[in-house]
């Protein structure tokens, strides 16, 4: 045992746990299905005990929802009655402001679309809702940072609880909320609050910490208060780092006042894509979906020059000539002017995208099952239910039976054996590990294999206490019955980011090695990271209908952008001395990649591959309306039924699966940063 690393100590030990769960399966069946009377009533206690502290929170909340309808109500009055001439002048002269004639033509063209989409009224109702949300989130996330700035003793609790804000499916806010303050699209404007105060509080504390010392001394020395130091010195030197979290902030809301259509009941535009889908109006509901992404990228860019260090402010007077060209228009044309949700000029795209798109279903139904059904039998349900399961007459042409078990076994053992003997025992043991779990699939694992594997790759990570963390936290979804929900969560996502890890990192290696292939990725990563997460179910959808697969899809076009973005900037942020000196030594361009660049960009692919777990999650909870299993499932499903308990007890199961894996992810980060010498 002492001359055993730590990985192949805490792979040894999961391969003979896992050895033991299999061979005692008949004598213990509860090693493989954990039995039911062992189950307590968490989701039932949570709820119980939920439902009666909003007992007494109840009134204050209604009376803080219905004062927050006036200014809702107002904001929305205000948009709604001016008119759209102005609006879009508007919108243009603050482009023409921030970034010139190119985000001015983008700001007329987007808002020239939303507006021929006939869903103007609804898209102005969307706006109202952010505009009201945002301030409340700036507010309360600027005063969160500044005070786990002002006071060390909370940072670590307030991070904490950040973490868990950020890694709660956005769903499980809702049905607590619903609760609290009733339906109705106050319901969202709150929730949107909610979700969007993280990104800012992050990014002012990051911002007042990145402040330099030498500032710091000399707000000291000038004499001024502790809120002078504070709000004349030390936020104004952190601007740049703050403008970042309004951006995010902004996008956040955006992103949540689309999922808390699903309970506000409000016409705005997460209202028609929802109720477009529905109706299998693919058509309108890509045309209502394209509206979010127009606001989603014009925000973005907008509030995204506000971000940069050294920005360029363009002539003012200029915006004001393009705003009283609309003032005048509006004024002139005023009676002329018809109703904004009457120009529906795009309704013929929207209809010929429907026709078309049935057209092409039809002729290539063939085509399309075909591919669906392969990823399906051939890949996503071996990794569901394992080999044994899956492998039937109707979707392989055989049947797996005991024998081919053995001799799968077998095979993997003798390759273990062969790595062994090359030094390689670590790598013999995680081939052991990876069989065992295609023989018997992910869904179906026996419960201590799973705690004592995460426990033991969380130790390899960061250590005893991440260990003893992972397996408590995970030990909690055992005992409150999800733990069957988990696995299947647990299995798609993880089906997913496996995928976003191989396209992912080929795309992100090619762009790297490319600069013309990144000119072609950049735009079409910047537009996914801008497409609010509604929007990405809509296309797989419409090919390949309600099911499994589509949620499949939808996860990986959401989460392989940072697994894109992180390989490359890995990639190309290689030190020039190390390229150097492999260019001297004789390497070829493969090598180069292979052993110069891959090894100095492991910490920021696995930060990339961090990031790209948390989407998968995220998404995974959105992706339950088009019909997964597993927690999702559970969340959406306690949201219909206003299930307080069951909401925030998938919630946070979903959370802690998100937040272990994102700090199991995170030490082996530093661990290669150490390696570094970073």
């Amino acid at each position: 045992m002492r001359g055993l690393s730590k990985g192949s100590l805490a792979a040894l030990i999961t391969v003979v746990v896992g050895v033991l769960c299999l061979l005692l399966e008949g004598a213990l069946p509860w090693l493989t299905t954990y039995p039911k009377t062992w189950v307590l009533p968490a989701s039932d206690a949570i709820g119980m005990g939920v439902e009666a502290g909003l007992v007494f929170v109840k009134p204050a909340a209604r009376m803080f929802s219905a004062l927050m309808a006036y200014p809702m109500a107002a904001t929305n009055y205000v948009l709604a009655a001016l008119p759209w001439p102005l609006l879009i002048a508007a919108t243009v002269a603050l482009g023409w402001r921030l970034g010139g004639v190119r985000m001015a033509a983008m700001a007329a063209f987007g808002l020239g679309l939303v507006l021929l989409s006939g869903y103007w009224p609804q898209g102005m109702n969307t706006l109202a809702l952010v505009a009201v949300s945002v301030p409340l989130a700036l507010i309360a996330g600027a005063a969160i940072g500044i005070l786990a700035n002002e006071f060390p003793r909370f940072r670590a609790p307030v991070q904490a609880l950040l973490d868990v804000m950020q890694t709660v499916p956005t769903f499980a806010y809702l049905t607590p909320l619903l609760v609290l303050f009733g339906f109705g699209p106050v319901v969202g404007l709150i929730a949107s609050a909610i979700y969007a105060a993280p990104p800012m509080a992050r990014n002012v504390l990051l911002g007042l910490q990145r402040v330099e010392p030498e500032v710091k001394e000399a707000a000291v020395m000038s004499g001024g208060t502790r809120m002078q130091q504070l709000f004349q010195v030390e936020i104004p030197a952190a601007k740049v780092q703050i403008m970042v979290g309004v951006n995010q902030c902004l996008m956040a809301a955006l992103s949540m006042v689309i999922i808390a259509a699903v309970i506000g009941g409000f016409e705005d535009i997460g209202w028609e894509v929802l109720l477009t889908m529905r109706k299998a109006q693919f058509g309108p509901a890509m045309l209502a979906g394209s509206v979010i992404v127009i606001f989603a990228i014009l925000i973005d860019r907008m509030s995204g020059t506000l971000a940069q260090e050294r920005r360029r402010l363009w002539d003012g007077r200029i915006s004001l000539g393009i705003m009283a060209l609309g003032l005048v228009g509006s004024l002139l044309f005023w009676r002329a002017l018809a109703d904004p949700g009457s120009y529906q000029a795009l309704d013929l795209v929207a209809d010929g995208l429907d026709s078309w798109l049935t057209d092409f279903t039809r002729s290539n139904a063939d085509l399309l099952t075909s591919f669906k059904n392969s990823i399906m039998f051939y890949v996503l349900l071996p990794l569901r239910i394992g080999l044994d399961q899956a492998i039937l007459p109707f979707t392989w042409g055989f049947q797996w039976t005991t024998g081919m078990s053995l001799w799968f076994f077998a095979a993997a053992g003798a390759g273990a054996v062969v790595l062994t003997l090359r030094g390689q025992l670590t790598g013999a043991l995680v081939l052991l590990i990876m069989v065992g779990i295609l023989e018997t699939g992910v869904s179906q694992l026996p419960w201590p294999f799973v705690l004592v594997g995460v426990g033991a790759l969380a130790w390899v990570a960061g250590g005893l206490r991440l260990a003893m963390l992972s397996v408590g936290l995970l030990s909690t979804i055992l005992v409150s019955g999800l733990w069957e929900r988990a696995l299947l969560s647990l299995y798609l996502s993880g089906a997913s980011v496996v995928a976003c890890a191989i396209l992912g990192g080929g795309i992100g290696l090619l762009s790297a090695a490319s600069p013309l292939a990144w000119r072609v990725v950049r735009p079409i990563c910047d537009m996914l990271q801008t497409i609010p997460l509604f929007v990405f179910l809509i296309p797989v959808l419409m090919v390949f209908q309600i099911g499994e697969f589509s949620a499949f899809l939808a996860i990986i076009a959401y989460a392989i952008v940072p697994m894109i973005r992180y390989t490359r900037q890995g990639l190309i942020a290689t030190p020039e001395e190390m390229i150097e000196a492999a260019t001297a030594s004789g390497a070829t361009g493969w090598q180069m990649m292979r052993d110069v660049r891959a090894p100095y960009a492991a910490p920021t692919i696995l930060l990339g591959l961090n990031q790209t777990i948390l989407y998968a999650f995220a998404m995974l909870v959105i992706a339950a309306l088009i019909g997964t299993t597993g927690l999702g499932q559970s969340i959406y499903l306690a949201l219909g039924q206003a299930d307080v308990g069951l909401g925030i007890s998938a919630g946070a199961a979903m959370a802690i699966l998100a937040l272990i894996a994102d700090r199991i992810v995170q030490g082996f980060a530093e661990e290669r940063k150490k390696a570094l010498g970073l």
